[in-house]
């Protein structure tokens, strides 16, 4: 449940209350906007049933939350989150773009690749050392001389990385070079790398699973805020339909509906939805037209060599040319690059 107070609430009415519901072993999540302060309550709600919280001074109403994922819920955090990559924020006024090649192959291809991105206006270097692929037989990534090109990358450009990470061992390797984990499709309902990911404490860019609900995909969320980890950002890479078309099916439908539930800022990632680098703009056009926070686009200096993904992946000539495109739908939504 939540605890909506009054507006302008005193600072002794808050803390009293929130050391009220601590006492009986439940956890206060205290969510301060412009005007009015909320209090979410997690865990047995019913220790609290012989307390009369309507009375208690400068409590406006208490209101039940019914989803069963409650840190990633709107009504515990009215206001939009913002979460810091490094220089980068998602969310807000800004339309943040990640790109990068699927597979780190080499130090050369990766450098190159940072640069290029830097150039046409991209904010965040991502790349994969660690790759769960369908086959066992594909490449499976560099890992942590991946992730020291990586490192390397930042270094020279500036620019903010990301991984995916697959493991707790990769964790503890990745920390030491990025800046945001991620947490792929594949991996999206596993729980227990859910957690360690929250106890890192960095951003966690967390990718939709092959058929899961919205639902679903909040609740995994909330393994990785229920650790203390606010960085939180959510990734639309399309799910499993019965169309073949395209590798996936791009719910572009998921970002509306996630800024209706939840606080956190979603991305849209076209590249993996489709499978197909023609079908990258328009959807990532249809993204940005529906409010998504940013987009996460593959980009590889020779996609007919790419170890990985390269059908799917633009040179540095088409994402510049991209980008450029981009950009007037950009301001007309009323967001910057």
């Amino acid at each position: 449940m939540i605890i909506v107070m009054k507006p302008k609430a005193k600072a002794e009415s808050i803390e009293k209350i929130k050391h009220l519901i601590e006492s009986k072993g439940l956890d206060a999540h205290i969510s301060a906007g412009k005007e009015v302060t909320i209090i979410g309550v997690v865990g047995d709600k019913s220790k609290l049933q012989d307390q009369n919280l309507e009375i208690f001074e400068d409590v406006d109403k208490i209101v039940s939350v019914t989803e069963s994922y409650k840190l990633a819920n709107k009504k515990f955090h009215p206001e939009p989150s913002r979460v810091q990559v490094g220089n980068v924020t998602i969310g807000g006024g800004s339309l943040v773009i990640m790109s990068g090649p699927c597979a780190v192959e080499s130090k050369e291809q990766l450098l190159t690749t940072a640069h290029a991105i830097k150039k046409a206006g991209a904010h965040i270097l991502r790349g994969g050392a660690y790759k769960p692929r369908t086959s066992p037989y594909a490449f499976q990534g560099l890992e942590e001389e991946g992730l020291q090109y990586m490192k390397e990358a930042r270094e020279e450009t500036g620019l903010p990385v990301i991984c995916e990470v697959t493991s707790l061992e990769a964790i503890e390797a990745a920390v030491k070079y990025v800046d945001m984990l991620q947490i792929g499709a594949r991996n999206m309902q596993n729980f227990y790398l859910l957690k360690e990911a929250g106890k890192s404490g960095l951003p966690v860019l967390l990718k939709r699973g092959l058929s899961a609900t919205i639902d679903e995909w909040l609740n995994a969320s909330e393994y990785i805020l229920a650790e203390g980890n606010p960085n939180v950002v959510l990734c639309e890479r399309g799910i499993r339909t019965f169309e073949t078309a395209t590798r996936n099916t791009l719910d572009i439908s998921a970002v509306p509906v996630i800024k209706e539930k939840s606080h956190l800022p979603i991305i849209v990632d076209p590249s993996h939805a489709t499978g197909v680098r023609a079908y990258v703009k328009p959807l990532a056009m249809s993204a940005i037209a529906v409010g998504a926070d940013g987009l996460m686009i593959e980009t590889h200096p020779n996609p007919s060599t790419a170890l990985s993904d390269g059908p799917q992946s633009l040179n540095f000539e088409q994402f510049d040319k991209l980008m450029k495109e981009l950009s007037p739908l950009v301001a007309l939504m009323g967001k910057t690059f």
